[in-house]
């Protein structure tokens, strides 16, 4: 079975201006599709062809196959970017507010580390939200490095490439985390993420 390019969970225009129609139109029906069809076509007529997304990004680092890594670990990443963003400013509550405060201070002490560490992230990557050793962190991954370069479970993504932010902020990437740090994470699937405890699955077909 192929992999599909998981939906928008929201409209083109739902996060504008931080994120433009026109970004969301390019990065998830350009970048992201490109990155399913390299996996599908990487895995097509293989004993990977009906195994899920986890299971080839598994197969890949094993194998040490960098091409299908890259491939099948961006296209997972956009997945969980996508959902990690609300149209809505929203705000944690329960035990994700509690385990930001045990572990941050206070919610604006979390997202002063997203920004600083997105900002200070060198060239491509990731800045991500994680849950790991009991407690909340934020690390970064590079280029198409994902979930599966961290010990702890992924709650929140911001993408760090260009062509997530460049259309609509140039070369500014801080005025672009500010922006979706200050309203636009899905604190409601960090929740989710946290209560379940184990990885978010990427849409099947």
């Amino acid at each position: 079975m192929a992999i599909i390019l998981s939906p928008l969970p929201y409209a083109d225009d739902a996060l504008a201006p931080v994120v433009s129609a026109t970004t969301l139109q390019t990065h998830h029906g350009k970048h992201h599709r490109t990155y399913v069809d390299r996996t599908n076509t990487a895995i097509e007529g293989t004993d990977l062809a009906d195994k899920s997304l986890e299971d080839i990004i598994a197969a890949a680092i094993a194998s040490a196959n960098k091409g299908l890594f890259n491939n099948s670990a961006q296209t997972w990443n956009h997945g969980f970017y996508w959902h990690s963003l609300s149209p809505a400013a929203q705000a944690p509550e329960g035990a994700l507010a509690a385990a930001i405060d045990a572990a941050f201070g206070s919610l604006d002490a979390l997202k002063a580390e997203l920004v600083a560490q997105g900002t200070a992230h060198f060239a491509s990557g990731w800045v991500w939200l994680v849950a790991k050793d009991g407690k909340l962190a934020v690390e970064q991954t590079h280029d198409a490095a994902s979930y599966a370069d961290l010990s702890g479970t992924p709650l929140l993504v911001i993408d760090l490439w260009e062509h997530a932010y460049y259309l609509d902020h140039k070369n500014v990437r801080p005025d672009y985390l500010k922006q979706v740090v200050a309203g636009h994470l899905n604190w409601a699937f960090a929740a989710e993420n946290l209560a379940r405890g184990t990885l978010w699955s990427y849409p099947a077909a």
